[in-house]
């Protein structure tokens, strides 16, 4: 468990614990059930993989595969399901969903967890709208087997039941940090860092001399938007900047913007869907240009998966979200914390398992 609290295991904690974790199974059982209903197909990606993702923030778990010979090859636990499943709508899948146990390093908090469960599914042939109304309804039905009225967290809270609010990037700068985000971003996806920086600056948002455009986005958005978002209603804030969607494409009519959105509840990332890159020689710049920021920030950066890349080139238009279940059962309980929907957490490290 978390530094300071006790062992998950001490019979009196798990009696506190039990009401959660059982919410957690039924609500399990009826998404698995809303999503047989619409015929998707349950999946199950490999956990080891060749590459653990190519954005540059996520940090994955190295392992080494010896094959029959004795040689030793790098994988890692992936942190999504994403690229399997890609692999699996180009081989001709048109609705699937996984509940995935994914793995991300440097990640601990009351939010994060090394491991955890990723509920992805994906839609060929549909718009990344159709998994806004998607959203919409699991959030529904996931506090109705929980048997909640209310999502709660930290003494915020909405209404499941409600339709989500939609907000643009755009909308949301200008109202919660009086900022116009798209002047610094231009339609061959150049940003403006000075400019994006001076109207932080302006807003009383701190800078400094070594952070990136995408440092201070980042910024603005942790410390003035996502506070205000999912409040009374859940929100869905979509339009992100194409430099900020690694994995989508950019949206018809406006190629400052990509198809993405992020569904928030109480304040809280639930989920981040994309209208999905087909185009593989652009993911693999984009990919490339991510592991060489990586290496700058970090001083590593992890392989390309080619596989993925041949399997894109022939993948049919689509869309896929990624919603964090554990989040989702922390919230229709009204849980602290995500160890307190984790039926075994991880134990810290030198505490074995206390």
């Amino acid at each position: 468990m978390t530094a300071g609290h006790p062992p998950f295991w001490r019979p009196d904690i798990h009696a506190d614990r039990r009401p959660a974790l059982l919410a957690r199974n039924r609500i399990k059982a009826a998404l698995r059930r809303w999503f047989d209903e619409r015929d998707f197909v349950e999946v199950e990606a490999a956990i080891l993989q060749v590459s653990p993702g190519n954005e540059t923030h996520l940090h994955g778990f190295g392992t080494t595969l010896v094959d029959d010979a004795g040689a030793g090859h790098p994988y890692y636990l992936h942190t999504s399901p994403e690229f399997a499943a890609k692999k699996l709508l180009t081989a001709g899948e048109c609705r699937i969903f996984d509940f995935a146990r994914v793995f991300r390093n440097r990640e601990r908090t009351a939010l994060h967890h090394p491991e955890f469960t990723m509920l992805e599914w994906y839609r060929a042939g549909e718009g990344y709208e159709t998994l806004m109304h998607d959203s919409a309804a699991l959030l529904a039905e996931a506090a109705r087997a929980a048997g909640a009225t209310t999502l709660r967290w930290r003494g915020v809270e909405a209404n499941p039941f409600l339709q989500p609010e939609r907000l643009t990037l755009q909308q949301a700068f200008i109202r919660h940090a009086g900022i116009d985000l798209l002047r610094t971003v231009t339609a061959d996806h150049d940003v403006d860092r000075g400019g994006l920086a001076a109207d932080a600056i302006e807003a009383g948002i701190r800078v400094a001399d070594d952070d990136t455009w995408s440092d201070i986005f980042s910024r603005i958005l942790s410390e003035r938007i996502e506070p205000h978002l999912g409040r009374g209603r859940a929100t869905i804030l979509c339009e992100y900047p194409i430099s900020e969607a690694a994995l989508a494409r950019p949206k018809p009519g406006d190629p400052r913007v990509a198809e993405r959105f992020e569904l928030y509840a109480c304040g809280v990332e639930l989920a981040n869907a994309f209208g999905e890159l087909t185009d593989a020689g652009e993911q693999r710049r984009r990919f490339e240009a991510d592991m060489d920021e990586k290496q700058r920030i970090y001083g590593e950066r992890y392989p390309i998966d080619e596989d993925f890349l041949a399997a894109l080139a022939q993948m049919p238009q689509a869309s896929g979200i990624a919603m964090g279940f554990d989040r989702l059962a922390m919230l229709c309980t009204g849980a602290r914390r995500i160890e307190d929907v984790l039926w075994t957490p991880v134990a810290q490290p030198g505490r074995g398992g206390a």
